[in-house]
């Protein structure tokens, strides 16, 4: 069939590209020229393992495309897909004026749309959304495309794709869920998504919006978790990696081992946003969630201790290895690394930074806008090796994990070396400086 899919960001252009190379005629949809062109040239506007081959064999087979028409993308399409931003308002809400927008153009397009593919067109929602958007935002603005020749349904259909390894993810889902009140919504779903190895689940629409809240609240609890062991256990000189190692074998009670790891905090473009969101509903409905806040908290805190451990280091030129979220990606939005070496600017340190991801020449969207924000000098501090950022460095702050990082770190080891993921390996932690985050 042909799928339009509005937004090309993380989401969608991994959704476009997998539709796309399992025979759906395609069509990505983004008011970002850059991004557009990006795609139509056959590279991915973003940083994601696999996209890049996917996005080039699709355009070059004719049956991925990019465009800034929304007219173009939804004539003779059956489904489109809603993947923009939902991010957080000044007051931890949901801000759905992306979705707002690709809706209403959606629906003022489908009523002039020559050659519709059928009586029916399906909207599906891909976006993170409080419960109640389909049903009091989405559905009230289709009912100005409902005519006599065309009838619209709305969906919640939502995705569970990890930055890093969203290709691999999109087609090994942990489940497939869509949520609405009009069944011929599901059925257009279901076949659009039959190339995968799994059954789709069918359930109320509030029940698919509230689904990824509760997972991605579930996540980051389980980061923070970890995190609180080793920041009380590193105190009795106990290495909490192991004590959550033995934890995670209690796959009965303990549930499983995804997240709990004691490490850096939680951040990105999912967890902090829908965990403010969540306690946002619940301030609205009074409602009290001291898990959540406490969880916000605590991330917090990670933060915090690792400032104060650097300021008491007494060091003042300082390496950085690692700036986005996780490994694997360039997403820098809300990124821990990032809120770190602002502090540490602020307060004067002399910062160098290594990524082997993130080129800042290539950061567009709101990427771009979230690292301007808080490091409008970010070309300055970067370097272009991690021999270069722990040269002559007091102190090293490390996320990152790659083999030039761990030689550089043997070769110029800084005089002391706070490992922020746990995963660095014994040659790094044999070193006389080194010290883990929560360990």
């Amino acid at each position: 069939m042909k799928v339009a899919v509005f937004g090309m960001g993380y989401v969608g252009s991994v959704t476009a590209a997998c539709l796309a190379a399992n025979g759906h005629d395609v069509w990505g949809v983004d008011v970002d020229r850059l991004k557009v062109d990006t795609i139509a040239r056959g590279r991915s506007p973003v940083v994601e393992a696999g996209l890049d081959e996917l996005i080039a064999r699709g355009v070059a087979g004719g049956t991925l495309h990019a465009t800034t028409r929304v007219d173009e993308a939804l004539d003779g399409a059956e489904v489109s897909l809603v993947c923009v931003g939902t991010p957080s308002t000044s007051t931890g809400g949901t801000d759905l004026t992306h979705i707002r927008a690709a809706v209403s153009d959606i629906a003022a397009t489908l009523p002039t749309v020559r050659h519709p593919a059928s009586a029916f067109h399906s909207v599906v929602i891909r976006s993170t959304v409080p419960p109640g958007t389909v049903d009091g935002v989405v559905v009230p603005v289709l009912a100005n495309a409902t005519s006599s020749r065309l009838s619209v349904g709305a969906a919640m259909c939502p995705e569970f794709l990890r930055e890093g390894s969203g290709v691999s993810d999109f087609f090994d889902p942990p489940l497939v869920v869509v949520g609405s009140g009009d069944p011929r919504v599901g059925r257009v779903v279901t076949r659009m998504f039959r190339f995968l190895d799994r059954s789709v689940t069918l359930v109320d629409v509030r029940s698919a919006e509230a689904l990824k809240y509760a997972c991605n609240a579930f996540h980051a609890t389980k980061v923070s978790f970890a995190n609180e062991m080793g920041r009380i256990f590193r105190r009795y000189g106990v290495d909490a990696r192991k004590v959550m190692e033995l934890f995670c074998t209690d796959t009965t009670l303990n549930i499983a081992p995804t997240y709990l790891r004691p490490g850096f905090a939680y951040g990105g473009s999912c967890l902090p946003k829908d965990l403010r969101s969540l306690l946002h509903m619940a301030r609205m409905n009074g409602a009290d969630l001291p898990l959540l806040a406490g969880t916000m908290a605590t991330n917090e805190l990670v933060v915090h201790d690792v400032v104060d451990r650097v300021v008491a280091a007494g060091g003042r030129e300082v390496a950085l290895l690692g700036l986005s979220f996780k490994a694997a990606t360039d997403d820098l939005r809300e990124s821990p690394s990032v809120e770190l070496a602002e502090r540490l600017v602020g307060k004067g340190f002399n910062l160098r930074i290594y990524d082997a991801v993130v080129n800042p020449t290539r950061l567009i969207g709101a990427n771009l806008r979230h690292v301007e924000s808080k490091l409008p000098h970010l070309r300055r501090l970067f370097v272009d090796s991690p021999a270069d950022a722990v040269r002559g460095a007091d102190l090293a702050l490390v996320s990152a994990t790659d083999a030039t990082v761990v030689g550089a770190l043997a070769d110029y080891p800084p005089a002391r070396i706070i490992d922020l993921s746990g995963r660095l390996g014994g040659s790094v932690e044999a070193l006389p400086g080194y010290e883990g985050v929560g360990w």
